[in-house]
């Protein structure tokens, strides 16, 4: 077994508290991607649109950004030129920009987005990964830039957190992925699904802990769910949260959205290890919150999330624990080969352990699919996702921030 001690900073696996919902920690600078309708119909009043007409350009507005994927106003062309102009000014269509693109030998891709500095911050930069399969494709979403939870496994845990991403940002990488891969009727990128869309669903499992942004995402999927927009049905959206169990109950009656927990463990002392927020919320706490999560029915299974890593929880005894555990809840198991990150200490499970495990999990009458490792070439897979730009020197980090705050005349 890896020497978990050794993972301690400083002697102590601290639990870092919530963090302050991003808006009161970022001013939301306006963008019409994201935003929510009573939000475009105040932006829209203040380019000085008649109140009897703000309606109608509002729907209009949300066509052309969800059901068109328009990137700029020239090609809102049923909007009036002095209108389109007045809004360019004011207030722009996104803010993402590309700062990379990985493709994987698997056609995993995965991107670097870059948004500016809101408020008094500076550029950050998220990684959104696209996964195509079989008649479907699943695109793997970030909350946060960083992440607060240092998960001993995840290379996501190794970056401080930076800040929440706004409901806009969060949107603006479905919006990106769709119009990248051609999903607004454009010509579809390859490797895809042959039919439908290039994007049939979302997971909420990329940088950060989504229940720490709570309001930000619950927002984001509103509109991603908008039957007159994007239009994907919520039981094609599910939300991975680490165990935050006092909002556990909100995801299904606010968002009523799929439930992913990343277990990783069946024994508490273990958890508090590899997931130290379990300091706060144990396993009793965690499974009762999903015992009683609304909406749980056969056809709404909660999914747990456990990652295979060798010698440390991938015992036959920790298999039995493991149904004895979840057991009476409604569920599947995804059972995933650990992806190696530089400077891990962890390895894989041997695949001939894998399967014993998953067979007992099956023998049990849970469906526990292991996860084909997806875009490990590129650092795309499960818990390897880590911006780059987060691994600046600090010596480049006040670079940075000299360039950002020097006077206009320097």
């Amino acid at each position: 077994m890896a020497n978990l001690a050794l993972l301690r900073r400083g002697g102590q696996a601290a639990v870092t508290p919530p963090v302050r919902t991003a808006q009161a920690e970022e001013r939301t600078e306006p963008q019409l991607i994201g935003a929510s309708r009573e939000m475009l119909a105040g932006y829209l009043a203040g380019a000085g649109v008649p109140e009897r007409q703000i309606k109608m350009r509002t729907a209009q507005l949300w066509h052309w950004l969800y059901t068109r994927g328009s990137s700029d106003f020239d090609a809102m062309t049923n909007i009036a030129a002095p209108l389109r102009e007045r809004l360019s000014e004011t207030v722009p269509v996104g803010r993402a920009e590309m700062a990379a693109e990985q493709i994987s030998t698997d056609g995993t891709r995965k991107w670097l987005l870059r948004f500016p500095p809101r408020g008094a911050g500076r550029p950050v930069e998220v990684e959104v990964v696209y996964i195509p399969e079989e008649g479907r494709g699943t695109l793997c979403v970030s909350s946060q830039v960083g992440c607060t939870l240092n998960c001993t496994f995840c290379h996501t845990g190794t970056q401080r957190l930076v800040r929440n991403l706004t409901a806009e940002e969060i949107v603006e990488q479905v919006v990106f992925a769709r119009r990248r891969l051609g999903d607004f009727g454009d010509e579809r990128a390859p490797g895809g699904p042959t039919t439908g869309r290039m994007v049939s669903n979302i997971v909420l499992m990329g940088m950060g802990e989504p229940l720490y942004n709570f309001d930000n995402v619950k927002a984001a999927m509103a509109v991603v769910s908008d039957g007159d927009g994007l239009a994907l049905s919520r039981r094609r959206i599910t939300l991975s949260t680490s165990g935050i169990v006092p909002m556990i109950s909100r995801v299904g009656a606010e968002m009523n959205v799929l439930l992913a927990i990343s277990l990783h463990a069946v024994r508490d002392d273990l958890r508090d290890e590899l997931v130290p927020i379990n300091r706060k919320y144990p396993l009793a706490e965690l499974m009762e919150a999903c015992r009683t999560y609304p909406g749980l029915s056969n056809a709404r299974r909660i999914t747990f999330e456990y990652v295979m890593l060798k010698g440390v929880n991938d015992s036959l005894a920790d298999a039995r624990a493991l149904v004895e555990l979840i057991k009476g809840i409604p569920a599947k198991i995804n059972l995933i080969p650990f992806n190696p990150w530089p400077g891990t200490i962890y390895e894989c499970s041997d695949w001939e352990q894998i399967e014993a495990f998953a067979d007992v999990v099956n023998r049990a009458g849970y469906a526990s699919p292991v996860r084909t490792p997806r875009g490990e070439d590129i650092l795309a897979a499960c818990g390897q996702l880590k911006s780059a730009s987060e691994a600046m020197s600090g010596r480049e980090r006040r670079a940075l921030a000299q360039r950002e705050f020097a006077p206009a005349d320097v």
